[in-house]
């Protein structure tokens, strides 16, 4: 009795997994998912592709800047710190052009040459022009400086939406496939599953090292321009104590 029961539903199981996959072998690896995806998904999949690889190229390229501006801005302030000491203003623009990639030299430069070009006396005006060549000379930094976290912040933003939208797709397709076979087998709806799973995936791997590097440059860039702040203010104070000096 107990094996007539066993047979019985062994034939059953048997049965319904022969309903469920109507005799298809369905994948479900990395080339399988590939495989079955259609036209249109391959296309979202390709273009999310080119923004990981953009994203992937800013994030490489903002690295490499901040590092060697922090680096060179490091080894800048003391030296210009002490060549403004010993009142020496060529030497410390001498200075700030032998560290052309610091945030800081490119923004101390600026007031230097202008006070220089000023006369080179410490009065009202050349104080005033430095001060605005400094304010100057912070604007395009910072530009600079952000040049290319828009692409990283855009990317972040619409990778999921574009991932989103492969996923519509991979499920119309899903639905269209079990319309078209009279069948509900999952591999009547393989296709329009990997196209699901892969566009969502997608979307998600690239949307998410771009937030987190959009945020981490960003507060670098923050950083970066409270520096310059106090580079310039200190900059202005040196300016006003040397004409007190007179």
């Amino acid at each position: 009795m107990i094996l007539a029961q066993l047979t019985y539903f062994a034939s059953h199981s048997a049965a319904n997994l022969a309903f469920l996959f109507d005799d298809e072998a369905v994948s479900f690896n990395l080339m399988g998912l590939l495989h079955n995806m259609g036209w249109a998904a391959r296309c979202i999949a390709f273009v999310l592709f080119v923004e990981s690889i953009w994203s992937l190229a800013v994030m490489i390229d903002r690295y490499l800047y901040f590092s060697a501006a922090r680096k060179q801005s490091r080894e800048f302030a003391p030296k210009v710190a002490g060549a403004l000491k010993d009142s020496k203003l060529e030497e410390a623009i001498k200075i700030a052009d032998r560290n052309k990639k610091s945030h800081l030299a490119e923004v101390v430069t600026a007031g230097l040459q202008e006070f220089r070009a000023s006369g080179g006396a410490p009065t009202d005006e050349s104080i005033a022009s430095s001060g605005r060549a400094l304010e100057r000379a912070e604007a395009i930094v910072h530009a600079k400086l952000k040049r290319g976290l828009a692409v990283l912040a855009t990317i972040g933003a619409t990778a999921p939406f574009v991932g989103l939208l492969g996923t519509v797709i991979g499920i119309l397709n899903a639905f269209q496939a079990i319309a078209t076979q009279k069948t509900s087998g999952i591999g009547a709806v393989a296709g329009g599953i990997s196209e699901a799973l892969v566009t969502t995936a997608a979307g998600l791997f690239v949307a998410i090292p771009a937030v987190m590097a959009f945020n981490y440059f960003t507060g670098r860039v923050e950083s970066f321009d409270v520096e310059m702040d106090n580079s310039s203010s200190e900059l202005i104070d040196y300016f006003i104590k040397q004409s007190h000096k007179r």
